[in-house]
């Protein structure tokens, strides 16, 4: 990075649209924090970070915070209803945060780039690769970030996952389970406003398609000095391609057994190596475990190795706490701390922490590095230097997103009574090809190269 240090104190503006709960979990938190300290590294020096604006549907979540948050956050502009994005845009931000429902992803975010603005969206970004091209064209012809919220890449079990795979410790892995089960609450109350057509695939699947893909797929070239290992990375495997795409649903809890609502998604990826290896991936989903189940959210991985096994459980290790007439419902039997956390601190502070919220700040620091951290003539080139960062980039989600389209036009299909669809990649008809048993012809879902 550059060594020019800027000390003089800059500020960005920030505007939020949705003030749902990942608002809560994550971004109150941050920008809580941030309107106390401000936000300081050597090379660009002391950011003050503000809220600006907020833009939901009807207002009154972010009203309710408003006065719950007092003088923890500054005064902020509160726009509600259909032109509440323009109204966000036209207020004056440098940065857009998108915490919408997923199917609303593309059209907040495009207005932004439109506008100029840097963009954060949470995990999926869009749902075709159609919609990433349009957001990644915007991101380059406007000269700005254009990047996605996958927290779970902070999670300290599956960075040291990567760690090891990186320095070959963990070597070539052939396959893998994932699964995240959520409560009813979830469907039932939490996102029942826009559950309807809608499948837990998409909305939690993402964490770990983006995991595997990242995790496993090629590392940054370095020398092993500055890896700081007697291997060079790169020299431990092979590059892959994704190879195919199948899946399959449950119905009949949170929408009708044959309608288009999904209680439960089972996923698998194929991935190909170079030497005719392939790489399979299952990766299950549902938002119908009971609300009462200990773990509240259960999260598990498991990957296998030519030597060696990764096995990794939310819930196991954690901690259990049981308090009477307070658990579950109230407060979790099996809280995940690493994720966020309230704590009180030995010197007495009262804070919030965790991976969830650090995700967020590490796109602030991004986006400061890029106009703050050197002259304005280099700023092209800090910007480069944010866009290689492939673990957040639209540049780098083509195979998430192109996974995601596939489990989306694949669950479709079966809600039609045509299930046991394959889409195959990159294959002599398109990009995403859409295979239906008993069916002669294919549907192009992508025509471009994935």
């Amino acid at each position: 990075m550059d060594a020019i240090p800027n000390l003089s104190r800059q500020k960005l503006r920030a505007g939020m649209i949705g003030m749902g709960m990942i608002f809560d979990d994550t971004y109150r938190p941050f920008f809580e924090q941030t309107h106390r300290e401000g936000l300081f590294r050597r090379d660009f020096g002391f950011i003050d970070i503000a809220l600006s604006a907020v833009a939901s549907r009807t207002g009154s979540r972010a009203e309710k915070y408003r006065k719950a948050a007092g003088a923890n956050i500054a005064a902020f502009a509160n726009f509600a209803g259909a032109d509440a994005t323009q109204q966000l845009l036209a207020h004056g931000v440098d940065a857009v945060c998108v915490a919408t429902p997923d199917d609303r992803h593309f059209e907040s975010a495009r207005l932004a780039l439109e506008a100029g603005k840097h963009v954060l969206i949470e995990k999926p970004s869009v749902l075709t690769l159609q919609e990433l091209d349009t957001l990644q064209a915007l991101s380059l012809k406007n000269n700005v970030l254009a990047k996605i919220v996958y927290h779970k890449l902070g999670d300290p079990d599956h960075k040291k996952l990567r760690t090891h795979y990186a320095d070959g410790n963990l070597q070539h892995v052939n396959n893998g389970y994932c699964a995240l089960l959520e409560p009813k609450s979830i469907s039932g109350s939490q996102f029942a406003e826009w559950i309807q057509g809608r499948n837990p695939g998409t909305y939690v699947a993402v964490h770990y398609i983006k995991l595997i893909d990242f995790t496993f797929g090629s590392l940054p070239a370095r020398s092993a000095s500055d890896a700081g290992i007697t291997t060079p990375p790169l020299a431990l495997r092979p590059g892959w391609r994704l190879a195919r795409i199948t899946c399959n649903g449950q119905r009949g809890i949170v929408g009708p057994a044959t309608g288009n609502t999904w209680d439960s998604v089972q996923l698998q990826i194929v991935y190909a190596y170079p030497d005719g290896r392939e790489a399979a991936f299952d990766i299950h989903t549902s938002w119908v475990t009971p609300d009462n189940f200990p773990g509240y959210v259960d999260q598990e991985v498991q990957f296998r190795f030519d030597n060696g096994v990764w096995a990794a459980h939310q819930r196991k290790r954690g901690v259990e706490v049981t308090i009477e007439n307070r658990t579950p419902g109230e407060l979790k039997i099996t809280p995940n701390h690493h994720y966020n956390g309230t704590f009180l601190e030995p010197w007495g502070e009262r804070s919030q922490r965790g991976y969830g919220i650090e995700i967020i700040q590490k796109f602030f620091e991004e986006l400061a590095y890029v106009e703050f951290a050197g002259p304005p003539a280099l700023r092209s080139e800090r910007l480069a230097r944010m866009r290689a960062l492939d673990y957040n980039d639209v540049s780098a989600d083509r195979n998430t997103v192109a996974i995601v389209q596939a489990m989306e036009a694949l669950l479709t299909r079966q809600a039609r009574g045509e299930p046991g669809g394959l889409v195959e990649v990159n294959g002599p008809r398109g990009g995403l090809v859409l295979l239906t048993p008993g069916k002669a012809e294919a549907a192009v879902l992508y025509p471009g190269t994935v």
